[in-house]
C-alpha cells in the first residue's frame, strides 16, 4: 500500500508538490480551504490591479508553459486560470479537497492526524479526521492578513468607516467617490492605490519607508528581466558565500558593478521622475537586495505628478480620529476607508504550541534546512517557504528534495550541523535585509544560488550548456522539466522504498 502524504495549500507549493509525489506514486491528498486553486492568486483574495511582477515566460511551472495569448505581465484572474489548466492538464483534480480547512494537525508515532472543517456553508462545518504518514505544509508565507492597529481604530469601524487589508479590497467600487488612504509602499499597496485613484475622490499613500522601484522597461527599452532575472544579474549582490565567478564580481570587478548598479539606478530615476515625485528612495540601487525588486506600478508615478495620488512619505499613521487620519509627522487626512498593503503574518494555525517551538525560534525564525526540512522533526516539511523571484521553480525544487527526502535518496549532515548552517543563513539574512527577512523564508534575489543548492544535494544537474546560458539570458522555467524524469527513474527502480519504508523515519542519515 502507498505510504499517505497531506499536503496542505493549493497554490504553486502545494500544487507542484501535489503533482510530482501523486506521479511517483504515493497516495496524495490536497487540502484547500478556499473554493479554487492559486493560492493568492485566488478571487478570494484579489485585489482590483492585482498582476503578476515577472514577465509571464520566467513565472511559469517547468511542464506548463503561460499561453501565447496571455500579455507579457499576466493579470491575476489569468494567473488564477493558469492554474487551473495547469490541474486540468495533468489530471489531478480528484485529489484536492476544496473548501476543507485543516483546523488541527499532530504527530505521534509515526502518524499524523489531521482535523479538518468543511468551509462551504452547506456543510455547516462539518468536521472529519484522516491519518497520515507524511505532511507537507504548502500554505504559503502570505497566509494571514496583517492590518495595524490605531488607537481610534475601533471607534472609526463603529463610525461606519472601513479599515481593510489589500486582499479583502475585492469590489472597486467600494471606493467610489471616497477619500482613501492607502498604507505602504511595496507592490501591492501602490497597485491597488493606482486603480482606486481611477474611482476615489482623493488618493492618498502613506509611506514609513520609500524603496526602490524598477520599471518593466529600463529606459524604455530593455526589459528588467534581461537585467536582474539572469545568473549575472543576480550575481551582481554578494551571496552568502561567493564560490566561481562571484568571487570575482566581487573582488576585482567590484568598480565596474558598482558602476553599473550606479548607471542604472540613475536611468530609473529619470524614467520615473522620483525627484519630481519627491520619492527619491533612501540608499543605492543595491539596497533592493535587502527586500525585494518591487515592479513600479503603470501609471503610479504619472499619477503622483498630476496630483491624483498624494504620496505622504517617511510617516507613518499615529492615530485615527472622526474620519481624520493623523501621521506622526502632522500632517492630517479626511478619510472613509484605509486599505492596508502591509504584509501577512506567517501562520501556521493549524500546528499546537509545542509543535510550533519545534519548528520555529523564540522570535518566530523558521529552522528549516536548506528552507526546507525541519531540523530534528520527522515526517514533516515546508514547500514555498523559499519564496524567491522565480516562486515557482523554488517551489519545484523543493518539491523535488522532499520527494528525494522521502524516498532516502539525500545524504543529510548530522542534526548539529543542520543546526549551524540553519543559525548561519537566519543570522546572514536579518544582517544583509536590515531585518527585513521574512523569518528567514524569503530568498530574494538568490533564487538560483537556493535552487542550486537542493540541486547539488540531490545530484541533480542542469546541463552546463544550460547554466552557462543563464548568466547572460533570462531563465527559461522549461529547461527544470528535464529533472523531473531523472526522479521518476530513480522511484521506479526505489519502489519497494517508496512503498516499504516508514515515511516518518529518519532517512538520508
Amino acid at each position: 500500500m502507498s505510504k499517505r502524504v497531506a499536503v496542505i495549500g493549493a497554490g504553486f507549493a502545494g500544487l507542484s508538490t501535489g503533482k510530482l509525489l501523486k506521479n511517483l506514486g504515493y497516495d496524495v491528498t490536497i487540502y484547500e480551504k478556499d473554493a479554487e486553486v492559486g493560492g493568492v492568486w485566488a478571487s478570494s483574495r484579489r485585489y482590483p490591479g492585482l498582476g503578476t511582477q515577472n514577465p509571464g515566460s520566467t513565472y511559469a511551472l517547468s511542464e506548463h508553459p503561460m499561453p501565447k495569448k496571455y500579455p507579457e505581465w499576466p493579470s491575476g484572474e489569468q494567473m488564477q486560470t493558469y492554474f487551473e489548466s495547469y490541474v486540468d492538464r495533468f489530471g489531478f483534480r480528484a485529489i484536492i479537497r476544496f473548501k476543507t480547512e485543516v483546523v488541527n494537525a499532530e504527530y505521534d508515532h509515526g502518524t499524523w492526524t489531521i482535523n479538518t472543517r468543511e468551509t462551504s456553508s452547506g456543510k455547516n462545518g462539518e468536521e472529519d479526521v484522516e491519518y497520515f504518514d507524511f505532511l507537507i505544509v504548502c500554505n504559503g508565507i502570505f497566509s494571514s492578513p496583517k492590518i495595524p492597529h490605531f488607537d481610534g481604530s475601533q471607534e472609526w469601524v463603529e463610525s461606519g468607516r472601513k479599515i481593510m487589508h489589500t486582499s479583502d479590497f475585492l469590489d472597486i467600487n467600494d471606493v467610489k467617490d471616497k477619500k482613501v488612504v492607502v498604507i505602504g509602499y511595496g507592490k501591492s499597496s501602490c497597485d491597488a492605490a493606482n486603480s482606486i485613484a481611477k474611482k476615489a475622490k482623493e488618493t492618498h499613500v502613506v509611506a514609513r519607508k520609500i524603496i526602490w522601484k524598477v520599471p518593466k522597461k529600463i529606459g524604455g527599452i530593455i526589459n528588467f528581466k534581461h537585467l536582474f532575472l539572469t545568473r549575472l544579474g543576480e550575481g551582481l549582490f554578494p551571496y552568502i558565500e561567493l564560490k566561481g565567478f562571484d568571487k570575482v564580481i566581487h573582488g576585482v570587478g567590484k568598480p565596474v558593478r558598482k558602476m553599473l548598479l550606479t548607471a542604472i539606478g540613475g536611468i530609473i530615476s529619470r524614467q520615473l521622475n522620483f525627484k519630481k515625485c519627491g520619492l527619491y528612495p533612501y540608499g543605492p540601487l543595491e539596497t533592493i537586495a535587502r527586500t525585494s525588486i518591487s515592479l513600479a506600478t503603470d501609471g503610479f508615478f504619472e499619477k503622483v505628478e498630476n496630483g491624483s495620488i498624494a504620496v505622504h512619505r517617511d510617516t507613518q499613521i499615529s492615530k485615527l480620529s472622526d474620519g481624520v487620519v493623523y501621521l506622526a509627522n502632522g500632517e492630517k487626512i479626511e478619510a472613509d476607508i484605509i486599505i492596508a498593503g502591509t504584509g501577512f503574518h506567517q501562520e501556521i494555525p493549524f500546528f499546537n504550541k509545542d509543535l510550533m517551538q519545534k519548528v520555529t525560534k523564540e522570535n518566530g525564525d523558521f529552522k528549516l534546512y536548506k528552507q526546507v526540512i525541519p531540523v530534528g522533526v520527522p515526517g514533516l516539511a515546508f514547500v514555498g517557504y523559499n519564496s524567491s523571484f522565480f516562486s515557482q521553480l523554488s517551489c519545484e525544487t523543493a518539491a523535488m528534495f522532499v520527494s528525494e527526502y522521502m524516498r532516502g535518496g539525500l545524504n543529510l549532515p548530522s542534526t548539529q550541523e543542520q543546526e549551524k548552517y540553519v543559525e548561519k543563513r537566519l543570522e546572514w539574512a536579518k544582517e544583509r535585509t536590515d531585518g527585513n527577512y521574512f523569518k528567514g523564508t524569503y530568498i530574494v534575489p538568490f533564487s538560483l544560488r537556493q535552487m542550486d543548492e537542493l540541486l547539488d544535494m540531490m545530484n541533480l544537474k542542469l546541463s552546463k550548456f544550460t547554466r552557462f546560458m543563464q548568466w547572460f539570458f533570462v531563465v527559461d522555467p522549461s529547461k527544470y522539466s528535464v529533472l523531473y524524469k531523472e526522479l521518476e527513474k530513480r522511484n521506479e527502480v526505489n519502489k519497494t522504498v517508496i512503498k516499504g519504508v516508514g515515511l516518518h523515519e529518519e532517512v538520508g542519515r
